[in-house]
């Protein structure tokens, strides 16, 4: 699909997130101005439109604090397998390993709100969570305003909301999550042309991905506007 100086990168390595970033030619490092942490990447097109929205948004009293952007498959792994083994926690202080014996159950409980590895839209550079991981924070004051302003005005730089409420399959609602759709819809109908649920492997718990229908229900069980 694409190349640098040193590899080449097929379409499915990037649509699984089987890449390094850093070496990718289209990726560039968020500014600190609009970063949560340091080395967070975005594809250029995407950061692009990103900081035009920014500056309009804070020119009408918001701010703009990105808190996640691009993850490959092999970080999104390490999230992943360290909330599978009950080392990081899930819905605030659960373990995931010892609360659910049921495997499936367990993958169930985790992707309402993260995706195995080589599902997650965050491995193409095109989305990002801002401002705050927690759908409350968007229903009052300054989140509420800001939230407000993205669903007016996302739309005219490129931006969708992919997980809204009221879908029928896939994550819960992220007021956060937003993606650049002038890049990711192509993506979306790659996966859905190129992808099957037994590409989603290497991770603990990839042997329930068929089961769970990954492809169809949690890639791209997304916002209809964002398709």
């Amino acid at each position: 699909m694409t190349k640098n100086n040193t590899t080449q990168i097929s379409k499915q390595d990037f649509l699984l997130g089987r890449f390094d970033p850093q070496k990718h030619p289209d990726f560039v490092l968020i500014d600190q101005k609009y970063a949560d942490k340091e080395g967070m990447m975005m594809q250029a097109e995407a950061y692009n439109a990103f900081l035009k929205m920014a500056h309009a948004g804070e020119l009408d009293g918001h701010s703009f604090c990105i808190l996640s952007a691009t993850r490959n498959f092999f970080y999104q792994k390490y999230l992943w397998e360290n909330k599978w083994y009950g080392i990081f926690p899930i819905q605030g202080n659960i373990d995931a390993c010892t609360s659910f014996q049921d495997e499936v159950y367990r993958a169930r409980k985790i992707m309402e709100y993260s995706a195995m590895p080589g599902s997650s839209r965050h491995h193409w550079g095109t989305d990002i969570d801002i401002n705050a991981l927690d759908n409350d924070y968007f229903e009052q004051g300054e989140g509420l305003a800001w939230y407000r302003w993205m669903t007016e005005n996302a739309g005219a730089y490129g931006f969708c909301q992919p997980y809204t409420a009221g879908r029928k399959y896939g994550y819960k609602e992220e007021k956060w999550h937003w993606t650049y759709l002038p890049l990711s819809k192509q993506y979306t109908e790659d996966i859905r042309r190129t992808i099957t649920d037994d590409m989603i492997d290497g991770f603990a718990g990839a042997e329930h991905s068929h089961q769970l229908e990954i492809v169809d229900h949690y890639i791209l069980g997304i916002n209809e506007a964002c398709r």
